[in-house]
């Protein structure tokens, strides 16, 4: 009798099966299986039954589990005469086949031209803008020239992916002193939030043409890049950032605490570092339209390179902003519960999965206090009942 198994094949087609889901816990779960198996009920030790509720969770998670889904591109309900979603869609008739082949010509020969110039000239007057404004002493008007330059580029910039981007709740923009934290879909989230405004970037050094635009920038703009060594260093790193927001007329530091990027269905865990340093948070949910063009960096699949190839070849980059009420530590609350309060805000405000699993999964194995925690749960189920 397999009754107690709530797993339900659609299709035949793996790629297709869905999973109807329990989202009871695991002393719920347990008790519904052993409820339906009375023999099961005797005693409050190990009962056969006990070993389904595991198989269940293997199987749902080999079929559609949490995290990996998170790694790959969203899949779309209707095609976008992109490659996308299914690879032999314009074969369905000569008719569509006419229309992919006109959009193909329409985004690699008028489009990415026009594209790859704006680009350039974008990245070009970023650094030779902010290298001369670099030549000016410290005053309010070089301030201001550095900000009306960065403003300028990141507009240049977007315009090469034809962004088409909305800003609510513009009241709520992240001020001087502050820490900026938002959702990470893709390297493109820095130029769409600092179309509305400059920020302090973080990161680390890097070489060739990306760091020669990261020397330029500090020439203007107090952003705070680290030595390699340093990013290890997290008092290090925690010191450079309280320096930062402590002098109220730098700009606000913008971080991405989930370290990595997600397909933008969902929100994974937060990196507590940026929510212990005292500083005010204004948290900010990007949620881009997978319509027009994915937004997306695959970087396990893709380099840099081709990245920005997709990007510039897509119809267009559509997306919206919102910036929540700022948020500050409360009373008895530490640096977990804060990040996990804010991450949980912006999920709401996106429309996006609230997810505890961490970002990091994405390269490395499961932690091993993750396995722990449910072998734990389980036992004090069972010593419990004794």
């Amino acid at each position: 009798n397999l009754n107690f198994f709530p797993v339900v094949v659609k299709s035949r087609d793996i790629h297709n099966v869905h999973i109807a889901k329990d989202d009871g816990s695991m002393e719920e779960e347990i008790g519904e299986l052993r409820r339906s198996h009375p023999k099961s009920l005797a005693g409050g030790d190990f009962t056969l039954c006990d070993a389904f509720y595991f198989c269940k969770k293997g199987i749902e998670s080999i079929v559609e589990d949490q995290v990996t889904q998170r790694f790959t591109s969203e899949e779309l309900a209707s095609w976008n005469l992109l490659t996308r979603t299914n690879n032999n869609f314009h074969y369905i008739s000569v008719r569509v086949t006419i229309i992919w082949g006109l959009g193909v010509f329409i985004r690699y020969c008028i489009l990415l031209p026009l594209r790859v110039t704006l680009a350039v000239l974008g990245l070009s007057w970023l650094v030779i803008g902010t290298t001369l404004v670099g030549l000016l002493p410290h005053s309010n008007v070089k301030t201001w020239i550095s900000d009306l330059i960065h403003v300028t580029c990141y507009r240049i910039c977007a315009r090469a992916l034809s962004a088409r981007i909305r800003y609510h709740n513009k009241e709520n923009h992240p001020k001087k002193g502050g820490i900026c934290v938002a959702n990470h879909t893709s390297p493109i989230d820095i130029v769409i939030l600092a179309n509305d405004g400059c920020y302090a970037m973080v990161g680390q050094i890097h070489g060739g043409l990306m760091g020669v635009i990261q020397r330029s920038m500090v020439r203007s703009c107090p952003h705070v890049w680290f030595e390699r060594s340093e990013m290890k260093d997290r008092h290090a790193v925690a010191k450079r950032l309280k320096d930062h927001v402590a002098d109220k007329t730098k700009q606000p530091i913008l971080i991405f605490p989930e370290g990595t990027c997600i397909n933008n269905t969902s929100v994974m865990m937060f990196k507590k570092g940026s929510f212990d340093i005292g500083a005010t948070i204004y948290p900010v949910a990007i949620k881009y339209d997978p319509q027009f063009g994915d937004a997306f960096w695959n970087s396990g699949k893709y380099n840099m390179v081709s990245y920005l190839l997709r990007m510039m070849t897509s119809w267009a980059i559509v997306c919206n902003v919102w910036y929540l009420p700022p948020m500050s530590l409360q009373d008895g609350e530490d640096a977990v519960h804060f990040a996990n309060r804010v991450k949980s805000a912006i999920a709401r405000q996106g429309g996006l999965v609230d997810l505890f699993w961490d970002g990091g999964l994405k390269r490395e194995k499961v932690k091993e206090s993750y396995k722990e925690e449910q072998q734990k749960m389980y036992s004090s189920m069972i010593v419990g009942q004794d």
